[in-house]
């Protein structure tokens, strides 16, 4: 869950921003900053259900274990839906970039909102609303667990939720976004591993 967040971070972060109808958005897609963030994303991604099912394991006997299952259920599949088309942005982009280039035609980029529409964004959206659903589940698994801070869960939460609307945004807004969603993640992580420590090293009773 923690190294889930770590790459969240840095997915914006290292990402490159520039006008994308232009030679210096060929650029952005043909650089190996551009293939090296969205493949940190698609790892992240992929270590977020592994992340909440440990959640899931740390709730077993409780009162919202079945919530907490699922919500690594619908992430599971939000995740499988959203992941296809981070490698379109990653790889096909990529390649239209260096073609472009190559070219020196800035005309070659209309090709990336053929490989950003059609049915992969379709899935890619209905993935990222599943998500949102299984994060929100999250918070409120863990908001009514009594077991970890109630709190705990809201970053997390809002950081999913609001990862389409992000979109949208500049480049610091989006680095924001994702150290919010790095910070929600961190959190939760947090959280199970001062609980394993506390189960692992019981404190010792006192001596009379």
């Amino acid at each position: 869950m923690a190294c889930s967040g770590i790459l969240f971070v840095l997915y914006p972060a290292l990402r490159p921003f520039s006008d994308e109808n232009s030679i210096q958005g060929a650029a952005a897609f043909a650089s190996g900053e551009w293939l090296l963030a969205h493949m940190l994303a698609m790892v992240a991604f992929t270590l977020l259900p592994l992340g909440l099912l440990g959640l899931h394991n740390s709730l077993q006997d409780t009162a919202v274990e079945r919530d907490a299952y699922r919500a690594v259920v619908l992430n599971l599949i939000g995740t499988g839906l959203a992941l296809p088309f981070y490698g379109g942005e990653a790889y096909g982009l990529h390649a239209v970039g260096q073609e472009a280039l190559i070219q020196r035609s800035a005309a070659i980029l209309s090709l990336a909102t053929v490989v950003r529409a059609g049915p992969g964004l379709v899935m890619f959206i209905i993935g990222l609303l599943l998500l949102a659903a299984s994060a929100i589940i999250v918070a409120m698994t863990i908001w009514r667990s009594v077991i970890y801070p109630r709190w705990s869960g809201l970053p997390f939460a809002a950081g999913v939720a609001l990862y389409i609307p992000q979109f949208f945004g500049n480049q610091p807004l989006r680095i924001t976004h994702g150290l919010l969603l790095g910070i929600g993640c961190a959190w939760i992580a947090a959280g199970m591993w001062s609980r394993t420590a506390r189960h692992r090293f019981p404190a010792a009773p006192l001596k009379p």
